[in-house]
């Protein structure tokens, strides 16, 4: 009669003849620990001796982390450019401009309401201007004086320009040392009216009796129109030569978006304190709502595409495991039989899985990165990859990978060597 006996039945006479043994001998029969860098060369077996599969798979991640990344990155290039498109129509600019008395006269701003609104947290840039009072612009001197056409002159301060995002057509923009003489920059429809094309120092007009250079014209400027028909002369300059009081009419103000509506409500109280019913404050632009609104809309479809992506990723990883579990029982039998434990083959496939993830997520980043600059440039924008889109699509390709891999690497552990070994 023959005897069989099960793969458990000699596991469990093998560990009671270890038991019995002597210590020296139980030393030799127990299996060889593999450290890290073991298990890394183990795993890295299957990819080596199947490199067209193990190329073709990590193509597929790489294809689908690209995926990711690239519509990331071009969403927050587009993101970025819309922000850029948005900040130039002033969704975080407020202003600050005196209203009525209670007595229905023209109220005043304090001479201390820059300073003082520059104090407020969220604040990031403060600038002004003061409209000189009676002070009329002139090409020539022998204008009648009832005709202005509708120019008028202001004080204005250095930071003027990046407060409202104003740009030159021609010229330059006023300094500290230019803002003390006898300088002006023209807005754009004043410089039409005057008939001055281009800034010259040549180009004079005369401002309330003192005559001025043209040092630069200004294009169109839609945060402050009505600039766009005054003559800009510098804030020293203007108290010295033009009898200015040195009173604000206009102070402009740049803010965190997040604090828009914060700093609004700050606003009247800090620069007219003793006063503030009597300042008239800005409301915050429509463009910061639909700004708002992009950016909730752009970050659910990253979200969504990202999603898509990663699981895209971790079906082709269990879909290469699985097959590889299947084509190498025989390779996993004879392990077995050599002594590798099923832990061991566990950290096999494990690690086989997590370096095909590898593999596939950073050559993913590395296309979708050279996708997005590509084609940022190409549309003109700015160039724009968060971090955490590369690192969190490398890191998510591993976590999926090694639950992708993981019902394989337990179902390779899982087989006897005598069953393994007896599979064709």
């Amino acid at each position: 009669m023959t005897v069989r006996t099960t793969d458990a039945q000699t596991t469990d006479a093998r560990t009671a003849d270890v038991r019995a043994a002597p210590a020296t001998i139980r030393e030799a029969l127990r299996p060889a620990r593999l450290g890290p860098a073991d298990v890394v060369r183990v795993g890295a077996v299957g990819l080596r001796t199947r490199p067209l599969r193990a190329f073709l798979s990590a193509l597929g991640i790489a294809i689908g982390i690209a995926a990711m990344v690239a519509v990331v990155g071009i969403s927050s290039s587009s993101r970025a450019d819309l922000d850029r498109t948005l900040a130039a129509l002033g969704t975080n600019l407020l202003t600050v401009s005196p209203g009525s008395t209670l007595t229905g006269g023209q109220a005043q701003l304090p001479s201390t309401a820059e300073q003082m609104v520059a104090r407020i947290d969220g604040v990031r840039s403060v600038s002004a201007v003061g409209k000189v009072a009676g002070a009329k612009v002139y090409r020539t001197d022998r204008i009648p004086k009832v005709e202005t056409n509708g120019l008028a002159a202001y004080a204005v301060r250095t930071s003027l320009r990046g407060a409202i995002g104003a740009r030159l057509a021609s010229g330059v923009w006023l300094n500290a040392a230019t803002a003390r003489y006898p300088a002006v920059v023209l807005g754009a429809t004043a410089a039409d009216r005057l008939g001055i094309g281009r800034a010259d120092r040549n180009a004079q007009v005369l401002v309330d009796g003192t005559w001025f250079t043209v040092v630069g014209v200004l294009e169109p400027a839609p945060l402050a129109p009505e600039l766009d028909t005054a003559a800009l002369v510098g804030w020293s300059a203007a108290e010295d030569r033009l009898g200015f009081d040195g009173h604000a009419t206009t102070v402009y103000t740049r803010s965190a978006e997040a604090k828009v509506e914060s700093v609004r409500e700050l606003l009247g109280p800090t620069a007219a304190p003793e006063a503030p019913s009597e300042v008239q404050v800005s409301r915050p632009s429509d463009a910061l709502a639909a700004q708002r609104a992009a950016g909730q809309a752009f970050t659910g479809l990253l979200l969504g595409l990202g999603a898509v992506a990663l699981l895209v990723g971790g079906v082709g990883v269990a879909n290469t495991m699985v097959i590889s579990v299947l084509e190498r029982r025989a390779e996993i039998g004879l392990r077995r039989s050599l002594g590798a434990t099923r832990g061991q083959i566990r950290s096999q496939f494990l690690a086989e899985s997590l370096l095909l993830s590898a593999l596939g997520g950073a050559g993913g980043a590395l296309l979708g990165l050279a996708v997005t600059v590509g084609y940022a440039v190409y549309q003109g924008w700015p160039a724009v990859v968060p971090p955490w889109a590369l690192a969190g699509g490398i890191a998510a390709t591993l976590l999926i990978g090694g639950m992708a891999g993981l019902y394989p690497a337990i179902r390779a552990a899982r087989l006897s060597p005598t069953e393994a070994l007896a599979t064709p």
